[in-house]
C-alpha cells in the first residue's frame, strides 16, 4: 500500500534528527572533489538547502545514507574516519564547547553521555565509570547495520577532542565496532592496536588514568551557561522512537550467525509478544518473513562489497549453514550469483 503525503510526513516526523555537521562536511569533501552532488542529494532524500543551511536538522537515516553515497563516489571507504581526523572539532557546535569548557576530562565524558542527543538524537552516549571508563554507542530508532562513516566518525572524533582538550595523546584500552571490515593499519595507528570489527557492541574503552586529567580550555562559568542552555534543550525535546522496524533489524543482525533470528526470540528481546511484534510491523507495511528477508539481502551486499570476506563467511553472518542455500537466496534475490555481484566478480 502506497503511503499518501499526509502519512510519509507522519513517519518522518517520528524518526530522529540530527544537527547534520558530518553530512555537511562529506558535502563539502565531494563538492571540493568535483562530485556531481545532486544526484547524491535525491537518493539520500535531501535537498541542497538542507545541507547549505547551517541550522537546518536532518534526519539521521539520511545523514547515514548520505555518507554512504558520498563514500562511493570519492572511493573513499573510510571516509567517516578521515573526515574527524582533518575536520574542526568546533565545528561539531554546542556540545564541543559543552565538553571543552568542562573541568577535567570525566566531567566532558560525563557531558558527552548527558548531552549527545542534543546533536544527535539517533545515536545515543553512555559512559560507564566504574572499574575502567567506557563509553558505549547505541542506535535509537535507526537501523544500525547501515551504518559505518558516522559510528567511524564519532569515535575516531571523540578520541581526537579527548586529545585536543588534555593536549596528551589519549590513547584507548580498546575500541569496538558491530560493522565488519578487514584489518586496517589507518585505524590502527590512530586508535591503536585493540580494535575489534564485527563486535557484539559499539564502544570505546579508555584506562582509569583519563579520569583527573585537566582540560587546558576549562571554564566553569561558560561551562555552567551552556550546561543550564543543555538541559533546557533537553527537557523540551519530544523523544522520537523511530519506526518499530528499526528497533526489530537491531535485534536480528547479531543473532543471525548463530541461527536464532526467529519472530519469538526477536519479540522477547523487544520485550513484546509474538503478536505485537506481528502487530507493529504491520502497522509500518511489514511482516516479519519480508523484513528479514530484505534485510538478509541488504546485509548480503555490504558484505561482497568487503573484499576481505569469503562467501562462505558472509552465508554463516546471515544465519545459512552452507553458501549453496546463501547463494540460492542470493540468485533469488538479485538475479547473480554472489560472485557476479562482487565489486570486482567475473
Amino acid at each position: 500500500m502506497r503511503k499518501n503525503a499526509k502519512d510519509r510526513a507522519g513517519v518522518d516526523d517520528r524518526l530522529p534528527s540530527a544537527t547534520g555537521g558530518i553530512a555537511r562536511l562529506a558535502y563539502a569533501r565531494a563538492k571540493d572533489a568535483g562530485t556531481a552532488l545532486e544526484p547524491l542529494l535525491k537518493k539520500a532524500g535531501l535537498t541542497r538547502g538542507q545541507i547549505e543551511d547551517p541550522h537546518a536538522f536532518i534526519k539521521v537515516r539520511d545523514q547515514i545514507e548520505f555518507l554512504n553515497l558520498a563514500a562511493a563516489a570519492l572511493a573513499d571507504n573510510q571516509l567517516g574516519f578521515h573526515l574527524a581526523q582533518t575536520s574542526d572539532p568546533r565545528k561539531v557546535g554546542l556540545l564541543y564547547y559543552v565538553l571543552a569548557s568542562s573541568e577535567t576530562l570525566i566531567d566532558a565524558l560525563r557531558r558527552a553521555s548527558r548531552y549527545s542527543t542534543v546533536a544527535n538524537e539517533g545515536v545515543s552516549l553512555r559512559l560507564i565509570d566504574g572499574k575502567t571508563v567506557a563509553v558505549t554507542f547505541s542506535y535509537v530508532g535507526v537501523s544500525r547495520h547501515s551504518d559505518r562513516h558516522q559510528i567511524e566518525f564519532f569515535m575516531t572524533a571523540l578520541v581526537r577532542i579527548c586529545r585536543q582538550l588534555t593536549g596528551l595523546r589519549v590513547l584507548p584500552r580498546r575500541v569496538r565496532f558491530t560493522h565488519r571490515r578487514g584489518r586496517n593499519t589507518d585505524f590502527a595507528e590512530y586508535l591503536g592496536d585493540n580494535i575489534e570489527f564485527g563486535a557484539a557492541a559499539d564502544d570505546i574503552l579508555f584506562s582509569n588514568g583519563i579520569r583527573p586529567l585537566p582540560v587546558v580550555s576549562a571554564d566553569p562559568y561558560l561551562n555552567e551557561l551552556l550546561v543550564s542552555y543543555c538541559e533546557e534543550a533537553i527537557s523540551h525535546r519530544r523523544k522520537k522512537r523511530g519506526l518499530f522496524r528499526s528497533s526489530v533489524e537491531n535485534a536480528i543482525v547479531p543473532l543471525l550467525p548463530h541461527g536464532k533470528a526467529r519472530a519469538g526470540e526477536i519479540a522477547r528481546q523487544l520485550g513484546v509478544s509474538q503478536r505485537t511484534l506481528a502487530r507493529r510491523l504491520s502497522l509500518e507495511g511489514h511482516t516479519f518473513s519480508d523484513l528479514l528477508e530484505e534485510l538478509r539481502f541488504d546485509l548480503a551486499r555490504r558484505y561482497l562489497a568487503d573484499g576481505d570476506l569469503a562467501i562462505s563467511q558472509i552465508a554463516w553472518l546471515l544465519g545459512y549453514r552452507e553458501a549453496s542455500a546463501f547463494s540460492h537466496a542470493f540468485k533469488r534475490w538479485s538475479g547473480k550469483t554472489p560472485r557476479k555481484a562482487r565489486p570486482n566478480g567475473p
